[in-house]
């Protein structure tokens, strides 16, 4: 079966685009046509930008209503995306790769939970505060929406990594213009279905499919008040810059190369179905994925011969199939880019325990890949590689792990595995980074995420999440007379 749309959900309408382009989808595990959609151009993204603006500026529109009334819509979208969570696993699956499992948590269930939670946090949280003044008045402090919203996201998570923004932004009365990565827009094309059935106001979600240059356009557009954007640094970097000179709040989720720091008192064969999920998940294709694990030099051929054989023993396959658990990279030029990193590590001096090649038959796929006796500075252990790829990494004492794990470009997750949680949380604090988890790593929607050094800028989730798409007005009351 095949998905083809053939228009654009913009200004609550379907509507034919300003062009004939079209974006085909491709199965990576059969390599197959799977569905089309319309190629978003500049028009669209004018005519998208307009709706936005009209839905936000409209007097007693989205931005107006209490965030009460904008919980009940919100309520209306959880529901509506909650009786199509199992076709959007699917879709996002035959796109992208992700095991159905996986996809069904991520991808089906996570959206109506961050809907809900910011629906929530916006509407018990306080609106407004009066502050008395030094200067013998008072001040009306209020939080406001920031207005229209362009939203970029990528493909390897697209559906929560969407609703990092969309919540949010409607819960705080934004209204948003979303481009989704070329690669997965068929599941985009389902949530507009969801928005339109929810009875979301015309204007306040937009979608426009598109590569980097319509998102560039997007970016700069005189229409758009807030930027939201993950993906790569590289093209962060460009996003910031083009915020920077038209001094537009921007948020940057970026790349990671994350260290999961084993401390010579940990237990990996208890807690070995988190240290995959933290390591591995999604064919390596999820940005804070501790990719690089430090071992005690006293443990590290007990840890590597660990790591070594739980991914030698994962299931490689279909990822529409349960009982897969690595399927295949997005793209042909995503395996060739993997391929690159696993030779150049072979020729750095790294020892392959395990993987390293391709398994037979059709598909997109990379063996799950394990290095051993790494160089800390060599380039697979610094750089993002973004596949199913685990560089081991010995270490002779904790200030020494702790050094290695700080020494990199990147500052968005890491974990630290030990016995001894209260030791686990004073070596987190030690380590650069946004996110740390102790023997596991989660996303908690209370808790903001995000990175540091060129992982990015800004918060998702938890109320710094909210604060991102508000603005705080000052009306001062009875103002002194310094």
């Amino acid at each position: 079966m095949t998905f083809d749309y053939s228009t654009l959900y913009i200004g609550g309408k379907w509507i034919e685009p300003a062009t004939t382009a079209t974006i085909a989808v491709h199965s990576p595990t059969t390599e197959q046509l799977i569905g089309s959609v319309p190629d978003g151009a500049e028009a669209d993204i004018d005519r998208a930008v307009a709706a936005a603006r009209a839905a936000f500026d409209d007097p007693v529109g989205w931005a107006t209503w209490s965030p009460s009334e904008r919980a009940d819509v919100i309520e209306r979208f959880a529901l509506e995306l909650e009786t199509r969570s199992e076709e959007t696993a699917r879709r996002v699956s035959a796109q992208n790769g992700m095991p159905i499992g996986l996809a069904r948590q991520f991808e089906g269930a996570f959206p109506a939970v961050l809907l809900r939670y910011f629906a929530d946090l916006a509407s018990t949280s306080p609106q407004d505060e009066i502050r008395p003044g030094l200067l013998g008045g008072s001040t009306l402090v209020s939080r406001l929406p920031v207005g229209v919203v362009g939203a970029i996201v990528p493909w390897n998570v697209p559906q929560a990594i969407s609703f990092l923004k969309l919540a949010p932004a409607l819960a705080a009365g934004c209204t948003v213009v979303l481009k989704p990565a070329p690669e997965t827009v068929l599941d985009a094309f389902l949530m507009a279905e969801s928005a339109e059935a929810a009875g979301l106001p015309p204007g306040v979600l937009n979608v426009v499919p598109a590569g980097r240059e319509v998102g560039a356009y997007l970016v700069s557009h005189p229409g758009v008040d807030k930027v939201s954007f993950t993906g790569s640094t590289a093209a962060g970097r460009s996003v910031a810059e083009a915020c920077g000179r038209l001094l537009r709040p921007v948020t940057l989720e970026l790349g990671g190369k994350s260290a999961a720091v084993v401390l010579d008192d940990a237990d990996l064969d208890s807690t070995i179905e988190k240290f995959i999920g933290a390591t591995m998940i999604n064919n390596g294709q999820i940005c804070w994925l501790n990719t690089r694990i430090l071992a005690p030099k006293s443990r590290y051929q007990e840890i590597l011969d660990t790591v070594t054989d739980i991914i030698a023993s994962l299931t490689v396959g279909d990822p529409l199939s349960d009982s897969t658990q690595v399927g295949p990279l997005v793209s042909a030029r995503q395996r060739q880019r993997v391929e690159g990193y696993i030779a150049k590590g072979l020729a750095d001096g790294a020892r392959l325990t395990t993987g390293g090649g391709r398994p037979s038959g059709d598909g997109w796929f990379v063996e799950p890949t394990v290095f051993a006796d790494v160089d800390p500075r060599a380039v697979i252990a610094q750089e993002e590689i973004f596949g199913p790829v685990l560089s081991v990494i010995p270490y002779t004492d904790e200030t020494q792990a702790i050094a290695i794990a700080n020494d990199s470009e990147y500052g968005l997750g890491g974990t630290v595995w030990t016995a001894d949680p209260d030791r686990g949380t004073a070596v987190a604090r030690r380590i650069h980074s946004g996110t740390v988890g102790i023997n596991g790593y989660a996303n908690d929607p209370t808790a903001p995420f995000g990175g540091i050094k060129n992982s990015g800028l800004g918060r998702e989730l938890g109320p710094e999440g909210l604060a991102g798409y508000q603005y705080p007005m000052s009306i001062y009351l009875d103002a002194g007379t310094a």
